[in-house]
């Protein structure tokens, strides 16, 4: 009996000791994005969210393929840093898995010049430089579109490009950049699309803009994107949550002084 007893007590402490044991660390949660205001903005809700007891882990690209790579091969769990137009043209291009998963903000795109300080005194052939990949290219478009400076096949889109230029009056030259390019394009052309995610980054002034496009368009949100199968997934889930929070939409409105706007 006592040797049952004795048994019977060193079952009940090794069990109070594995009760008492650390639980095994929560595998981080690995989000892509890209330098600047993106990344920034990410790398705050990280630090809340591992306030939260939260595992984050934040990792910076400087391109817009990689992002998007990683997430299909499972090295990173989401990425933000494309609008849906963008990731819709990258997934017909390439034939991607992935989906938005929840929108975080609207970052606008201008019309910038260091030449000229209204848009009706773009001179005749002025230079111009947009966006070379696709979606971007489109919306830098229909910006000099809004713009009053060219006139597009009607019902162009996404997908617009120069061939749907239909009235070119000032017979602008349009150049196609790379967008992470655009603002230090500005020293050589009288006008440049540059997003404002490049705009901060580059030290640049929004309120400089000629006209905008963003402010309002949710047609253009940032959004969180994943693998299907990761879109409930519940540690993304936990930290979209902590980004979609208040603390993060004040820190996006104090920092970037209104000129990003969070959609929830």
């Amino acid at each position: 009996m006592s040797r049952n007893r004795t048994r019977r007590a060193v079952l009940g402490i090794m069990a109070g000791l594995l009760a008492a044991a650390p639980a095994k660390a929560e595998k981080p949660l690995r989000i892509g994005t890209t330098a600047g205001p993106i990344g920034q903005t990410l790398a705050f809700a990280a630090d809340l969210a591992r306030k939260r007891g939260q595992a984050v882990e934040i990792v910076e690209f400087t391109d817009w393929v990689t992002p998007n790579e990683a997430v299909t091969d499972g090295s990173l769990d989401a990425n933000l840093f494309q609008h849906v137009p963008f990731l819709q043209s990258t997934i017909k291009a390439r034939g991607y898995r992935l989906l938005p998963v929840a929108g975080a903000f609207v970052l606008p795109v201008g019309l910038f010049s260091k030449r000229v300080t209204r848009l009706d005194a773009v001179p005749d052939g002025a230079s111009v430089a947009i966006a070379n990949d696709p979606v971007n290219a489109a919306r830098g478009l229909h910006l000099l579109e809004k713009a009053g400076l060219l006139k597009l096949n009607p019902g162009s889109g996404d997908d617009a490009s120069v061939a749907d230029i239909v009235a070119n009056p000032k017979g602008l030259r349009i150049l196609e950049l790379d967008a992470a390019q655009l603002p230090r394009a500005l020293d050589d052309v009288t006008l440049a699309q540059v997003s404002f995610t490049y705009l901060f980054a580059s030290g640049g002034d929004p309120s400089t803009a000629l006209i905008t496009d963003g402010s309002g368009n949710k047609h253009y949100t940032v959004s969180f994107v994943a693998r299907p199968e990761n879109r409930d997934e519940p540690r993304l889930a936990a930290f979209i949550a902590t980004f979609r929070s208040p603390e993060v939409k004040a820190y996006i409105e104090t920092t970037f002084r209104g000129f990003f706007e969070p959609v929830w």
